[in-house]
């Protein structure tokens, strides 16, 4: 092989090898800190998250109205969980029933109804799949009706003693809730671990009643929040600040992570809206700026989607600040719908038409990072 032969096949190999480099994907140099105290892992991020949002994308996959199950559906208030094979169990706070719709969209069955017999739903709040493949629905401050994937009624576990809301199930049938504490020092609520037979294991993370401050009442307060992770790591977070606490299943705290923000003003048709046919005699103390926390969920690969006050701007609908499962910020997605369930790389939504009437939407989620 003569040398001209020699170069010109050493320069082939070395265009392919830029080629090759210049076309993997580069991870972006994240701007934030970490730091390690007594077992703790501190993250904290700047306001810029790693990517744009282009990095995600929804596809609109199905949408679930009441006509979808003909005269036996009335939606109004609802709430759902979806099983492994995408089954949607469809609970109608206000009509106490729970509807059962197929992974197409197609009705299954009704089961439920209002009352204060067994199996019957008084004032019913939220639905759980649990590990045993059972539906567990919650009864506002009495107990949870645990029913079989068909609807048959199996038992109820009283939770009046500890008046627990907003019930959560891991893996391990544990159970979560947040508590009123009615303490005359520290008046409080408080998220709270119970076993299965609703014995206390532990306490999270509070935040104070909110009418229980020296200046007045907040109408734009907030309760201390959770959610569960799919390895029953627990989140909690207070929404009056920007950290989000991250607990490992024995209950000890393992990492606080933290983001700079922008506060959100209230506005004056906000104040106008709270305020207007409040009865005479409370003494009202508005803060100039939101909550830096709404609501936040965890999906089914870890992340955590904080959605803030921060409105899309033009649009319907508010920013979602999405972090990973190592607490960094990785990008700031603007959504017109409340994410509900993530399940198997879908979305489900629940979503109100133009009259007001609400009903399910499934998306497929697409990642590019």
């Amino acid at each position: 092989m003569n040398k001209k032969i020699k170069l010109i096949l050493s320069l082939f190999v070395l265009f392919i090898f830029i080629l090759g480099f210049g076309c993997q994907k580069q991870s972006p140099d994240w701007k934030g800190t970490l730091k390690e105290e007594n077992g703790v892992t501190f993250v904290k991020n700047p306001k810029e998250p790693m990517y744009t949002a282009d990095v995600f994308t929804l596809e609109d996959e199905l949408s679930i109205t009441e006509d979808a199950g003909g005269e036996d559906c009335i939606f109004s208030q609802i709430r759902l969980d979806v099983d492994e094979s995408g089954r949607m169990y469809i609970l109608d706070q206000r009509e106490a029933h729970v509807y059962v719709f197929d992974s197409e969209g197609n009705y299954v069955k009704t089961f439920g109804e209002k009352g204060q017999g067994p199996g019957e739903l008084s004032t019913p709040l939220s639905i759980n799949i649990t590990s045993r493949k059972e539906l567990a629905v919650e009864n506002f401050r009495r107990g949870i009706n645990f029913y079989s994937l068909e609807g048959d009624f199996i038992r109820e576990l009283s939770t009046a003693k500890e008046g627990t809301l907003d019930i959560g199930i891991d893996s391990r049938d544990n159970i979560f809730g947040t508590v009123i504490v009615r303490d005359e020092e520290d008046p409080r609520y408080e998220v709270r671990k119970f076993d299965p037979q609703m014995n206390k294991l532990n306490s999270f993370l509070s935040s104070p009643l909110p009418n229980t401050r020296n200046e007045g009442f907040n109408p734009f307060g907030g309760a201390v929040m959770y959610a569960i992770r799919h390895d029953d790591y627990v989140i909690c977070a207070s929404p009056e600040t920007y950290k989000l606490n991250v607990f490992d299943p024995i209950g000890d705290l393992v990492m606080k992570i933290s983001k700079d923000y922008d506060p959100v003003e209230i506005t004056k048709e906000e104040k106008e809206e709270v305020t207007e046919g409040m009865p005479a005699g409370i003494q009202v103390s508005i803060p100039k700026h939101h909550n830096p926390l709404r609501r936040f969920i965890i999906d089914d690969e870890g992340r955590i989607w904080v959605m803030t006050y921060e409105q899309v701007e033009e649009e319907e609908g508010f920013y979602h600040d999405v972090f990973d499962s190592e607490g960094k910020f990785i990008v700031k997605i603007p959504l017109k719908v409340r994410p509900f369930v993530f399940k198997n790389k879908k979305l489900y939504t629940v979503e109100e038409d133009e009259e007001g009437f609400q009903f399910i939407k499934r998306y497929k989620v697409l990642w590019k990072y």
